[in-house]
């Protein structure tokens, strides 16, 4: 592999850590600011939605800009946006940072996979986009527990300068690193995104990434009030069960890939009914530290190893139905993914301020999850017929 690729990789690294960091956070975030957990929850919410948004839109108006100066660029954004957080003194001022993040963590992992791809041979395209988003997974595992730890030590600003520090780092790699004689892909229109959205089997898709996803976001994004408050670990003890967290993760996104490889929607049917069984029993078994931890470690895994099945049958049926828009397909369920995020954060924050209190979040993500189920469910049955009637009589 290149050492370019070394640059790509410690982009997505710090991309990662500054998107999922927060979420350890929210409880010290909300007493500095004086805000309540729903509208630090928001906080998550709404970099999700820049990502979701802005990524499709701001590709599309990129399009003509050479590769490396626009890496490069999006890395100065990130810059600012998180040294604006971590300068921010008020909580309306933080949103505008984070969304500022956002749309740079969207554009790049928009062209970063197509600039990976073009830095090796065809035969090693694949093996060089996964090395990319081994940063994202790396920092899930390393990053996100690393920052919270910071966080908790010396302030939750502290956080986002050493995130700012990465940003510099990666943004000093892709200068030196980078050949500037990139391939320009043509660029992804939104008239083309228009038309994906306009197949209803995608849509059903779309929304299977986006309940499935989101339903672990309505109680991860306040994982650390509950095992604070509910479950009695100690502040310090979070970044530790985060370090859990990840590796549960990384082990579930592989294993995914390799169960959803012949029949992803059967994947996915048995994936969605263990995570929804699981986020269910979270909301009882939050009271005991043993079992916290079991159920961690089993909803982490669950909630990573259903994204391969969900990319996967998006491109399968992008293939039969947007046969000219596979990629740009592939991009909207990127987006799904981060407008789950979005909508199970918020929803996550409207429990916590109603009567149901911080511990039924769970809960309220299993049935997220179980409305994926029922649309898997769904979308197979479609299959199953078109199959029936594509047969010849």
């Amino acid at each position: 592999m290149p050492i370019a690729l070394f640059a790509l990789t410690v982009a997505a690294y710090a991309i990662g850590t500054t998107e999922f960091v927060i979420v350890g956070l929210l409880p010290t975030v909300a007493d500095d600011l004086h805000i309540t957990l729903p509208l630090a929850g928001l906080i998550v919410s709404v970099y999700a939605l820049g990502v979701t948004f802005g990524a499709p839109v701001l590709t599309a108006l990129t399009g003509r800009i050479e590769r490396k100066p626009l890496l490069v660029g999006l890395m100065a954004l990130f810059i600012i946006g998180n040294a604006a957080a971590a300068l921010s003194p008020s909580y309306e001022l933080l949103l505008v940072a984070r969304v500022i993040s956002a749309f740079a963590h969207g554009v790049f992992f928009s062209v970063g996979a197509t600039i990976a791809a073009d830095l090796v041979p065809e035969d090693r395209r694949a093996s060089a986009i996964a090395m990319m988003f081994m940063g994202l997974t790396v920092a899930i595992v390393t990053g996100v527990p690393l920052g919270t730890w910071i966080g908790q030590t010396f302030g939750w600003r502290a956080t986002f300068w050493a995130v700012t520090a990465l940003g510099v780092i990666a943004l000093a790699a892709i200068a030196t690193l980078l050949p500037s004689t990139l391939t320009k892909a043509p660029a992804a229109r939104l008239i083309d995104q228009v038309r994906v959205l306009g197949s209803g089997r995608l849509l059903i898709v779309f929304a299977m990434t986006a309940l499935g996803y989101g339903g672990t976001f309505v109680a991860f994004t306040f994982l650390a009030p509950i095992l604070q408050e509910i479950t009695g670990f100690s502040a310090g003890a979070v970044s530790l069960i985060l370090v859990l967290y990840g590796v549960a993760i990384a082990i579930g996104n592989i294993a995914g890939g390799k169960i959803a490889n012949r029949d992803p929607v059967k994947a996915l049917v048995g994936l969605f009914l263990a995570q929804a069984i699981v986020l269910a029993l979270f909301t009882f078994t939050a009271t005991s530290q043993v079992l916290t931890l079991v159920t961690l470690a089993s909803l982490g895994f669950l909630s990573f190893a259903t994204v391969p099945g969900l990319q996967l049958y998006v491109v399968q049926l992008a293939q039969q139905h947007r046969p000219g828009a596979v990629d740009v397909a592939s991009a909207l369920n990127i987006a799904a993914f981060n407008l789950g995020i979005a909508i199970g954060a918020w929803l996550g924050g409207v429990i916590v301020a109603s009567s149901l209190g911080l511990g039924m979040t769970p809960m309220v993500g299993s049935v997220l999850v179980v409305g994926a189920l029922l649309l898997t469910l769904l979308s197979g049955a479609l299959d199953r017929k078109a199959e029936t009637v594509a047969q010849p009589a």
